[in-house]
């Protein structure tokens, strides 16, 4: 018997796995509805909203100032780096699980089931910062129109930061039930709502550059590192957020109808639109007012404001809520895709990965992460949400890049679609890159995930390890 620890997951039984009736996913996603999934993960909270602290910096790290271009630039190349690395894994294996699927597939069954771990710190503390960033936006623009919900109804209880009297936020959470119930109905509508609110959300970019760019003044380009190349770099790992939808592209593989074609064009394309729109929205965000009046909540809105456009600024906050909640759909896909994925191999309760009859989805993973985000959102402020999903993002991408170097030694002929150029310069990398990025990270962040990390070893421990299918004695390889 192989080893537990180092057991890797044939590619032609994952593969098998994926046609069984009561796993098997509808194939209904082509390659733009893909890509409006990227892009509708990407844009988002990232640009209306991290940029502002990785301009000014905090307490835990200085800001880029105006020099948040080079980290646009710098988390951009990272992330097209490791991109390559995904579109080879997704178009070779094309299922759900993404990251946790491609470790399965090349590194043993326990580093996948730390990537899978590490995936659900990503995905899932990413769905409460953002449901909760959603909350504010809206909270906004309800004060533009005159109205103003309780402060008792839109905070989090006393208990755990939030106000005096306050009870709940419950519109972070109403939101994320109302995402549910369209992940539940199927996924086909979901990348239909996704792409019909890309198509607003890249009006209203597209709107504030055009209104912003004349009133740009280069003097506010000056100086363009305050904090030196430390402050870039410490940008560009919080900004590094703005960037992770494209791996949820990979999630929804095994939904798409020539995944082989179709993922690695939804992957680079959305990486590629989004980081042109982001060095733009950043140059003109930059120049129109100084670095200390630059607004860490609502960034894009107050700078229009702050230039007298008020008009503007209430556009832009549409845009914004109409952006955060099309991330908030993919990343919740791509949480319920990873636990669909270890369920199905039986590192989780196989009760996730039961598909409905009917919409063809897997509506009990969805709905526990429906129900788990929306608590969430509602009772509790999590801090430090984007550098959590970070370093949860950089440790998967790490592996992936190793994994995908590492199976082109391992299993020379396996059929490749889509072949990333210049193996092994892209991975190394991509690894090197990232690593880098890491290293940027508070050491609050990195004690937080050491701490996930163990929990994680002790579930695989007491229940992954013996519950695992391959454990069961099927197909094993060391």
């Amino acid at each position: 018997m192989s080893n537990p620890f180092f057991r890797t997951k044939p590619i032609d039984q994952i593969l098998s796995d994926a046609e069984q009736p009561e796993h098997r996913l509808k194939k209904t996603l082509t390659a733009w509805d893909l890509t409006a999934l990227g892009i509708g993960a990407i844009i988002g909270t990232g640009i209306f909203v991290l940029v502002g602290t990785a301009i000014v910096g905090d307490a835990h790290r200085p800001g880029a100032g105006p020099g948040i271009v080079l980290s646009f630039v710098l988390s951009g190349v990272t992330c097209a780096l490791a991109a390559l690395c995904y579109a080879e894994f997704s178009a070779m294996i094309p299922v759900a699980g993404s990251a946790y699927t491609f470790s399965y597939a090349t590194l043993g069954e326990f580093l996948a089931w730390l990537t899978g771990w590490n995936l659900i710190l990503e995905y899932g503390v990413a769905c409460v910062a953002v449901a909760i960033g959603w909350a504010g936006y809206f909270n906004k623009l309800l004060k533009l129109a005159g109205l103003e919900l309780p402060y008792w109804a839109t905070n989090p209880p006393q208990w755990a930061g939030g106000p005096e009297g306050s009870i709940a936020n419950f519109p972070a959470a109403i939101i994320v039930l109302l995402v549910t119930t369209i992940l539940v109905i199927g996924i086909k509508e979901s990348a239909r709502a996704a792409g019909m609110i890309v198509l607003l959300k890249l009006a209203v970019i597209l709107f504030f550059i055009a209104v912003g760019a004349p009133a740009v003044n280069s003097d506010n380009w000056t100086p363009f590192m305050p904090n030196g190349f430390e402050g870039v770099r410490a940008a560009a790992a919080i900004i590094f957020f703005a960037y992770i939808g494209f791996d949820a592209v990979s999630t929804a593989a095994e939904e798409a109808k020539n995944p082989q074609r179709d993922v690695p064009f939804g992957i680079l394309g959305s990486l590629s639109v989004c980081t042109v729109l982001y060095i733009s929205v950043a140059t003109v965000l930059t120049g129109l007012v100084p670095v200390g009046q630059i607004d860490i909540h609502a960034p894009v809105a107050e700078a229009l404001t702050l230039v007298g456009f008020k008009w503007g600024a209430a556009i832009v906050a549409i845009g914004a809520v109409a952006g955060i909640t099309s991330v908030l759909v993919v990343m919740m896909l791509g949480q319920i895709r990873v636990f669909f994925a270890m369920s199905r191999d039986q590192l989780l309760s196989p009760r996730l990965s039961t598909v409905h009859g009917r919409f063809g989805t897997p509506h009990r993973a969805t709905i526990l992460t429906g129900v788990a985000v929306a608590i969430l959102s509602a009772f509790f402020q999590i801090g430090d949400a984007a550098d959590m999903t970070n370093i949860g993002t950089f440790f998967a991408f790490v592996l992936v890049s190793f994994g995908v170097m590492l199976l082109r030694y391992t299993k020379p002929y396996q059929p490749r679609p889509f072949r990333l150029p210049f193996m092994p310069l892209v991975p190394l990398l991509s690894i090197a890159a990232c690593l880098y990025l890491m290293a940027g990270l508070p050491w609050a962040t990195w004690i937080r995930f050491i701490v996930w990390t163990a929990v994680g070893i002790v579930v695989y421990v007491g229940y992954g390890m013996k519950h695992s299918k391959l454990s069961r004695g099927n197909t094993q390889n060391c």
